[in-house]
C-alpha cells in the first residue's frame, strides 16, 4: 500500500485510481452515488472536508502523505466490507445539506427530498403545494435519520414537523441531525408504530418513505444494502404492507386541504390495481419514474 500512495500525488490520480479499484471489484453503487466515478469523487472530497458537490477545481491539488493513506484506507474499505461510502464516513446528504449515518439507518437517498425543493411541485403555483407559509403541521413517518422531517422544516418556515419512528437506535441517529440543525429546534421526534404516538394529531401534510422492498427482492440484495437495517427496507411479500397500513390510517390525521406523498418503490401497477378509485398522482424525478404518490386529503374521504 505504501508504494500506492507514493505513486498517487493529485486529486486526479486518486480519483483515476478509485475508479479503477472499484469497477474492477465491481462494487454496487446504489447509497447516494451511482456510478464509480460518483462515489469515488465524493469519498475524496469528504475525506478531505472539501466540497462535494464538485471536484473539477481541486484535481490538480497535490495530497499529503496522512491525506493518501486515509484515502487508500477508506478506498480498500469500500471494496473489501461492502459498506456503502456513507457509513464509512458517517455523512450523506440531500439537496447539500449533510445529515450525520451510521448503520443504524438506512443511507438517505429518498425522492421526496429533491421533491421538496422542486418548484413545479412546492411553492407558488406548485402542484402539490402551493403556499410553503401555509404549512403548519407537517408529519414525517418512518424518519430514520430524520433527513426529510428536517428538510420539511426547512421548505416549510411556519410549520411544526412530528418525525416517527419504530427504531430506538434509528432515532438516536435522528436526535443527532435534529440537534445539529438550524431547523431542529421545530421538529420533535417521536418512537412506535406509524400512527400509533400521535394521539389523534392531524397535518396538513404527510411525508413517508416506508419500508418498501418485496421479499423477493431482499432475498438477493447486493451485499452494500445488507449493512443497512432490514427493519428499514423489507416491506413484505410485495412490498407494500407498510404503505397500505398508511394509507388505512391517514384520513384520520389529515386536516382537509391536506395530503400525502409516499415514496413506494415499484409498485404502482399493484396500487392502481387495488386502489381503483384513488386517484394518485404519481411523481416523476431525475433518477425514477413512478415510484412516489401524491394524494389529497379529500381524494381520501377528508373535508
Amino acid at each position: 500500500m505504501a508504494d500506492i500512495t507514493d505513486d498517487l500525488v493529485t486529486l486526479r490520480d486518486w480519483l483515476r485510481y478509485a475508479v479503477t479499484r472499484f469497477t474492477a471489484s465491481d462494487v454496487f453503487h446504489g447509497h447516494g452515488a451511482t456510478s464509480a466515478l460518483d462515489e469515488a469523487a465524493f469519498i475524496i472530497l469528504e475525506s478531505l472536508s472539501l466540497p462535494v458537490d464538485d471536484i473539477n477545481p481541486w484535481l490538480d491539488c497535490r495530497l499529503t502523505a496522512p491525506e493518501r493513506a486515509r484515502l487508500a484506507e477508506l478506498i480498500e474499505a469500500r471494496i473489501t466490507t461492502r459498506k456503502p461510502a456513507a457509513y464509512l464516513l458517517g455523512k450523506a446528504y440531500i439537496r447539500g445539506v449533510p445529515f450525520k449515518v451510521d448503520e443504524r439507518v438506512i443511507v438517505p437517498r429518498s425522492f421526496i427530498g429533491e421533491m421538496l425543493f422542486d418548484e413545479s411541485l412546492v411553492g407558488e403555483g406548485g402542484m402539490l403545494v402551493d403556499d410553503v407559509f401555509a404549512i403548519e403541521r407537517v408529519l414525517d413517518l418512518c424518519t430514520g435519520s430524520g433527513c426529510l422531517a428536517l428538510l420539511a422544516a426547512q421548505v416549510f418556515p411556519n410549520a411544526t414537523v412530528d418525525a416517527v419512528d419504530l427504531s430506538p437506535d434509528a432515532l438516536e441517529v435522528a436526535g443527532i441531525n435534529v440537534a445539529e440543525s438550524p431547523f431542529g429546534e421545530r421538529v420533535t421526534l417521536h418512537r412506535g408504530d406509524l400512527f400509533a404516538p400521535l394521539a389523534g394529531r392531524r397535518y396538513d401534510l404527510i411525508i413517508t418513505n416506508p419500508p418498501y422492498v418485496e421479499q423477493e427482492v431482499m432475498d438477493v440484495l447486493p451485499p452494500e444494502y445488507r449493512h443497512e437495517p432490514e427493519m428499514a427496507l423489507a416491506g413484505g411479500p410485495d412490498g407494500l404492507d407498510i404503505v397500505r397500513r398508511i394509507l388505512a390510517a391517514a384520513p384520520k390525521h389529515l386536516n382537509p386541504g391536506g395530503g400525502l406523498i409516499c415514496e413506494i418503490g415499484t409498485g404502482r401497477e399493484i396500487m392502481d390495481e387495488e386502489y381503483p378509485n384513488l386517484p394518485f398522482v404519481w411523481l416523476d424525478s431525475e433518477d425514477s419514474e413512478g415510484e412516489v404518490f401524491w394524494i389529497t386529503a379529500r381524494d381520501l374521504g377528508v373535508g
